[in-house]
């Protein structure tokens, strides 16, 4: 090293020079060097030239000794110098040994290092291009370099490397996406701040399309905008803008599948500005895209709907919750009746074998995540992207059991909002309208928690979760020979069972030979679902006493104006006609007759009871009148309204027979207070026809009678003073009158064999009142068959 052949064609003084500390000798050095290089170039020698880039590279800049590195350094930097426009050809040379030491532990090297690149670059311009990835890989690491004086060496090339990027129309964009991709995730601020500039300055070169490999960094980006710096975040947010803008310039050519699940990652982040900014990416994606999008519905809802719960008292969560509104709205409306399976039913074992080629083109198209995958963290560029010029008429396959399977999640936790709850509700409703053939598949999965739902403290969820059973038990497509199994093995009745047996019904009105399925409460609106879901309503109101309490009435009103009100109590009486829990079935025939009589929305089915003119009204009557035996209150009460008043007469006269309890009398009491009302007020009037309603007069004498001195008590008192002429109230049985109870219609209905239904029923009821306070063995049969 100390001999002159060892740098030749160094010579001894540039060599000394070179190793020496002081800055001023190094720069003489340089000098020289540049001098010599020069001469080689007019020689046109280059071996000579490569020798020397050699010796500067090998000999100082990779040297142990940092001052022979430092002149190795200023070295390079005038042989670049000297080559002018020919120093492209050696830019490899050149430039690794300086790269080298940008890693050097010296701070004040890694200076010397970016002044001495700065100056090869500058000289080499648009040939150092080829060489653009290991230059960026190497500023992106002097980025976020402690040394403020290196970092600002390294801002000096940065800026100089991106004139040069800008001004060329020869960047290699695709060997620089898969660096960028991984310098994208720094956790640096420096690196980040670094890899954010040159995005933007990419972004703004007209001959550059970033746009095609935004799925390559749109993961990167949205974690940069979780950045602590505000100036970091702020720059990520104007990038972003930025493609957001050219997207909806450029729709068509936009990779929407490939991006979909980033975006449904990111909508999920607890950082506000990301989710922010992610869901207003989103709901651009759904209005641009289109059905593009349905491939990835389950993961868009699973971002989406618990947004919309969020507390409209912040600021940022409110815009959160509009733009997820929007997203939700949006994507709602994408699914339409086409995406319903065809009318033709397909055999049961090829319903979901042989997947259609739209099917299969689908599944491709959703490999990055969509209802029948998961969505990814990890993604790849290798994903098929769907045809972009005609994004809305691409036949895309809706496929319902990822969709299902999150409104099911979502609707089962109990810890999520009132909102969303209603929105999932309100996408059940939307899919069982527009592809209703799909979603009964899923509907023995999603009965059990729609009939848990109705146990929401929220009255609009409640509606919501009414409308969707509804539809459930009304919808065409719900019409089975098998509407799967029930909820609890004692439940597993077919449709024929639910019936009331013919031998218990009213003999006349069955002719010989005539089925019992024949008089169901069935109409064209009611399929095989209506009867399971009366049969586990009554069952959930058994199990929760305080659901019928509180929300028994407001169900079954909603119940009547959603469904057929004549269907819902006609099966409910079939129901509880059956109901071995006697308690529960007085409680509930007191709710259903409360209903009856007092609810707006049952004021045509009152109509129809009220004169019983048809057969069906009279097939009516029996059916309630039976189910209503469980109460004997609400049975007098059905027969006032249906104007039976000498039955009416007939059961008060069985009550004497009775256990008379507080609560017997307290229904009494109801029922005097409900003959106030007025839906009664027909009844008021015909007592001023003493003559052609004595049974009525006397029922409710007999109902004075069963009462207490009570406020009830003076009300049908005084009521009954009011009654013209109380001498007419003798009247004999042979009389020749014509009551109100004995029309034409009357003679129909076997009132004899009625009220020995009641009489069976009653003793049921007090033979269990007796073994339930411990006098079974001493029971007491006070009414006598």
């Amino acid at each position: 090293m100390n001999t002159e052949k060892d740098f030749a064609p160094l010579t001894p003084n540039i060599v000394r020079a070179l190793n020496d500390k002081l800055y001023e000798k190094r720069k003489v050095a340089a000098l020289e060097i540049e001098k010599l290089v020069r001469e080689f170039v007019a020689q046109n020698n280059t071996v000579q030239i490569k020798q020397v880039i050699q010796t500067l590279s090998q000999e100082f800049a990779l040297s142990q000794h940092p001052h022979s590195r430092k002149g190795g350094l200023i070295g390079l930097a005038a042989c670049s110098i000297a080559l002018g426009k020919d120093s492209g050809l050696y830019l490899k040379e050149l430039i690794e040994p300086v790269l080298t030491c940008f890693n050097d532990a010296d701070s004040r090297l890694r200076y010397y290092a970016c002044e001495a690149l700065y100056n090869i670059v500058k000289v080499a311009r648009g040939a150092v291009l080829p060489h653009f990835n290991v230059l960026f890989d190497g500023l992106s690491k002097l980025a976020a370099d402690p040394d403020p004086n290196v970092k600002s060496g390294s801002e000096l090339l940065d800026r100089l490397l991106k004139d040069i990027v800008t001004e060329s129309n020869k960047f290699d964009l695709v060997g620089f996406i898969p660096l960028l991709r991984e310098r994208i995730y720094s956790n640096n601020q420096y690196a980040r701040q670094f890899i954010i500039s040159w995005i933007l300055v990419l972004e703004s070169v007209p001959d550059i399309n970033l746009l095609d490999y935004l799925p390559e960094i749109l993961d990167g980006l949205f974690q940069i905008l979780g950045d602590n710096g505000k100036e970091i975040r702020k720059m990520c947010e104007v990038v972003l803008g930025e493609f957001l803008k050219e997207i909806k310039k450029n729709s068509s050519s936009v990779k929407f599948a490939e991006m979909a699940n980033i975006l449904v990652i990111h909508c999920q982040t607890t950082d506000d500005l990301i989710q922010l900014t992610a869901m207003c990416w989103m709901r651009e994606f759904i209005q641009l895209a289109g059905r593009v999008m349905l491939p990835y519905s389950s993961g868009i809802l699973t971002a989406v709907l618990p947004c919309l719960a969020y507390d409209d008292r912040k600021k940022n969560i409110l815009s959160i919750k509009e733009v997820a509104n929007v997203c939700n709205q949006s994507l709602m409306k994408l699914v339409t009746p086409e995406d319903d399976e065809p009318d033709e039913p397909k055999p049961a074992g090829q319903k979901q074998a042989e997947p259609s080629a739209d099917d299969s083109l689908a599944k491709q198209e959703g490999t990055t995540g969509g209802p029948d995958g998961p969505c990814d963290s990890s993604f790849s560029s290798s994903v098929s992207v769907f045809p972009p010029a005609s994004a809305d008429r691409a036949p895309v396959t809706l496929h319902l059991d990822g969709i299902v399977q999150v409104l099911n999640s979502h609707l089962s936790d109990t810890a999520i909002g009132m909102m969303t709850r209603i929105a999932v509700l309100k996408w059940l409703y939307h899919l069982y309208i527009k592809t209703p053939r799909k979603m009964f598949r899923h509907t023995d999965s999603l009965f059990p928690i729609l009939l848990q739902t109705l146990s929401d403290e929220s009255d609009e969820v409640i509606l919501k979760d009414l409308e969707v059973l509804a539809e459930i038990a009304s919808s065409p497509a719900g019409q089975t020979d098998d509407p799967g199994p029930l909820d609890g093995p004692d439940l597993r009745v077919s449709h024929m069972e639910l019936q009331v047996p013919a031998s218990g019904r009213a003999g006349p009105l069955h002719a010989p030979g005539t089925k019992g399925l024949e008089y169901s409460p069935s109409t064209p609106t009611m399929n095989s679902y209506f009867y399971k879901f009366m049969i586990n309503l009554l069952k959930r109101f058994s199990s929760e006493q305080r659901l019928l309490e509180t929300r028994g009435a407001f169900i079954i009103r909603q119940l009547c104006l959603l469904l057929n009100a004549e269907n819902i109590f006609h099966s409910m009486a079939d129901i509880l006609l059956r109901e071995e829990d006697l308690k529960f079935a007085s409680t509930m025939v007191h709710t259903l007759n409360t209903i009856l009589l007092t609810s707006t929305e049952l004021f045509q089915l009152r109509n129809q009871l009220k004169d019983l003119k048809t057969l069906e009204s009279q097939n009516l009557f029996c059916c309630l009148y039976r189910s209503w035996c469980h109460n004997p209150v609400t049975t007098v009460s059905l027969c006032f309204l249906t104007q039976n008043y000498r039955h009416a007469y007939d059961l008060i006269q069985k009550f004497g027979d009775l256990e008379v309890t507080v609560d017997f009398l307290t229904e009494v009491d109801k029922l005097v207070q409900l003959i106030e009302c007025p839906i009664f007020t027909y009844l008021r009037l015909q007592l001023l026809d003493v003559k052609n309603n004595p049974y009525l007069i006397k029922a409710l004498y007999g109902l004075l009678m069963l009462l207490p001195q009570s406020s009830a008590f003076q009300l049908l008192s005084h009521r009954l003073q009011c009654v013209p002429n109380p001498e007419l109230l003798q009247t004999e049985d042979g009389q020749k009158a014509t009551p109100t109870s004995q029309r034409a219609s009357a003679p129909s209905i076997d009132y004899a064999e009625l009220l020995l239904h009641f009489e069976k029923v009653q003793n049921k009821h007090l033979e269990v009142r007796h073994q339930r306070s411990g006098r079974g063995d001493h029971l007491d049969r006070r009414i006598i068959l």
